[in-house]
């Protein structure tokens, strides 16, 4: 069955205000780009073209009127409303109706990961996957995080901040589940912060011994932009990568590339941002005169 997409984009992004006072965390700048562009461009990486992206009731217009119905990627965007941020389980039992007993790739809306062959990895574990599959990544101070536990690919413990934690990698914001998810969110009792934890989810595909990890090591990086020192040190990283030639977090290069929009529908997005840097490297993919061509 075809894999579909989650976007979890709700939340107060309290951690950065007063920047989230008067907009949502996920449009948010990250260099050049609004920061909800990258997790979509992870999903659509990974051949996602399904995509469901649960927002709070007051941002939902807002994201609606920016990102539109997700036509000029070749996507489709469902929207979904979280009534009160209730913990990352709760977005499957709220996307549970988008899913239809799909298995899909929940990626958290402020997380950001960039790497060589991100695309191919994303695919392979798609394809390898049976019943969950994280994505963990290597830190230096891992008593901050939720850590995992693994021999092989196989895990064996997720710690939540732990005293002598028993890795160095860090869970992130993406993940790979089957179509029980839904199911299994909705058995998750609500922790001591009255959330429904991801890591009481994931632990339910754990004690069946069907959680698997892949790991995000050199070459690859990774940001939870949810503090003001993570956006600027996420937007460094992107403006650094994009330097050296390496366009991110951009769904119109993607589109392009899995085949799912044409070169004149590219162009013609290109054209918007004909007076920017990121509009120049991609105006860079098709070779020839462009003007002609958008224009026709």
């Amino acid at each position: 069955m075809t894999h579909k997409g989650i976007i979890l984009a709700g939340g107060n992004g309290t951690r950065l205000r007063p920047l989230t006072t008067g907009i949502s965390k996920p449009l948010l700048p990250v260099y050049d780009k609004p920061m909800i562009y990258y997790p979509i461009s992870v999903l659509m990486m990974a051949g996602i073209r399904d995509i469901a992206i649960i927002t709070s009731p007051q941002d939902q217009p807002i994201f609606q009127r920016f990102l539109g119905d997700g036509r000029q990627w070749g996507v489709s965007f469902t929207w979904i409303v979280q009534p009160s941020a209730d913990g990352i389980a709760q977005a499957y039992t709220l996307a549970e109706g988008f899913l239809d007993g799909a298995p899909s790739v929940l990626v958290l809306g402020d997380n950001l990961f960039f790497g060589p062959d991100l695309a191919e990895r994303l695919q392979a574990a798609l394809r390898e996957n049976r019943g969950g599959t994280i994505f963990a990544y290597q830190v230096e101070d891992p008593k901050r995080y939720g850590v995992v536990a693994c021999e092989g690919d196989t895990v064996t413990g997720i710690v939540e901040k732990p005293e002598v934690p028993p890795s160095n990698f860090a869970i992130t914001g993406l993940y790979i589940l089957d179509g029980t998810a839904p199911e299994r969110a909705r058995r998750v009792e609500p922790s001591n912060r009255g959330e429904l934890e991801i890591v009481s989810l994931l632990e339910s595909y754990l004690t069946q011994g069907e959680l698997s990890v892949e790991r995000l090591g050199q070459g690859y990086a990774w940001f939870d932009a949810g503090t003001h020192q993570a956006l600027l040190e996420a937007s460094c990283a992107v403006q650094q990568l994009q330097q050296n030639g390496q366009v991110q977090g951009s769904p119109d290069q993607v589109a392009l590339r899995n085949g799912w929009t044409s070169q004149r529908a590219f162009l013609r997005s290109v054209e918007e941002l004909a007076k920017t840097e990121t509009g120049a490297m991609l105006s860079r993919l098709i070779p020839g005169p462009k003007a002609s061509v958008a224009a026709s």
